[in-house]
């Protein structure tokens, strides 16, 4: 140092922001080479914001209203699940399939998966989670409750159970809610929030009513997706498949109820009148109307020409190429829905089809039974399963 410098301390402040803009330069990046990839501009948000899981909407926790971010409601999902009929029957056909597999409560295998006979403890809980899954909600059996699950989980994707605690705050009942009520709750990474703060607000009468913790309601989502809120159920799937065969099936209900298109034409001659045409034609409906044997009968008449029109196409390839969109959404056979086939190929493609798409559905049902009897059972060391006979390939 020459004589008479003096020394000034550099403050760590800009230290720290030194070495931070160092951090966004990319060495080999160099300004003056061909075609230069550039240095990347400094980050704006701070270093909490790391992590954020998508790009939501900023305040999207004041905007109340269940599934507001999405194109499509839950109200437009359960309207097309409602009115076509395809849909509908591959819904409950699921349903049914997933109604006739018995279950039980069991002993969790060891790590060379055997299972060790239960001790007197072991064998009181399995009967006592055993008697409550009869009755999951203390009002439907397990059918019935299964069913209303399933319905929400390939409708709207948003299957909700409330864990009514008795006053020892033990389980009491899982009972279900209306998912379509239920708003889910974000915290600034785009992640629902852990306990005590609450992960969901229910919605009734359009205002919000009260708030869940994720340890109060299971939001037991099927299909999520890292960019969006909401899930996205199987009827989202084929929105515009549905969209199509609605239309379709109102197109040839009307040929039957309203159309205006006669079955066939008889012209009559040309000096004839318009009252002598009005009362040929009451005559004519006087005698054929509603009188099959007369109908069948070859009539002559004086000076006419019949002109038969031509039938249109109710039914084509198309309505099965949509049916089996849709069995395909639901790993179904869309054997009902298409032209006949040969028996073996009718029963493999059912076989493949009950294996593709019951196998997600019963491991869904036992991940999330399982999560139930380990946390508010306090029983890990027992499990949820279902008694499959069916021959395995």
């Amino acid at each position: 140092m020459p004589e008479g410098g003096k020394v000034t301390p550099i403050s760590s402040g800009i230290i720290a922001r030194v070495a931070q803009a160092a951090r966004y330069v990319i060495s080999g990046n160099a300004a003056a080479g061909w075609f230069p990839a550039g240095q990347p501009l400094a980050p704006q948000a701070p270093d909490s914001a790391k992590g954020r899981q998508f790009d939501y909407t900023t305040y999207i926790n004041t905007t109340y209203t269940p599934r507001a971010s999405e194109p499509i409601s839950f109200a437009d999902l359960r309207g097309l699940a409602d009115n076509c009929d395809i849909l509908s029957s591959a819904i409950e056909t699921r349903k049914d399939q997933m109604e006739a597999l018995d279950w039980n409560i069991r002993i969790k295998p060891d790590d060379d998966n055997k299972r060790k006979t239960p001790t007197p403890d072991q064998q009181k809980r399995i009967d006592a989670i055993t008697e409550f899954f009869q009755y999951p909600d203390k009002v439907n059996t397990w059918e019935q409750w299964q069913r209303q699950l399933l319905d929400d989980m390939f409708v709207i994707d948003a299957p909700c159970l409330y864990k009514r605690l008795d006053r020892k705050g033990r389980l009491f009942a899982l009972e279900l809610i209306d998912g379509a009520t239920i708003k889910i709750l974000l915290d600034d990474s785009g992640r629902r929030p852990l306990p005590p703060d609450p992960a969901y607000q229910q919605i009734i009468k359009g205002m919000p009513a009260t708030n869940y913790t994720s340890e109060e309601l299971l939001y037991l989502m099927h299909n999520p997706r890292s960019h969006k809120v909401y899930g996205r159920s199987h009827v989202e799937q084929v929105i515009l498949t549905v969209n199509t065969l609605i239309r379709r099936s109102i197109h040839q209900l009307e040929y039957y109820r309203e159309g205006s298109q006669p079955d066939a034409l008889l012209m009559a001659p040309d000096n004839w009148t318009t009252d002598q045409i009005a009362g040929f034609q009451k005559y004519l409906d006087g005698l054929l109307s509603g009188n099959l044997a007369q109908r069948r009968k070859l009539r002559v008449l004086p000076g006419t020409k019949y002109q038969e029109t031509k039938v249109p196409t109710l039914k084509d390839e198309y309505d099965e190429w949509l049916a089996r969109i849709i069995c395909f959404v639901f790993s179904l056979a869309p054997t009902p829905f298409i032209k006949q086939m040969n028996r073996a190929t009718a029963e493999s493609s059912h076989d493949a089809a009950l294996e593709e798409g019951l196998a997600p559905l019963q491991k869904w049902m036992r991940k999330n039974m399982n999560r139930l009897i380990a946390l508010d059972f306090e029983s890990p060391d027992l499990e949820f399963a279902w008694v499959d006979d069916r021959e395995q390939d």
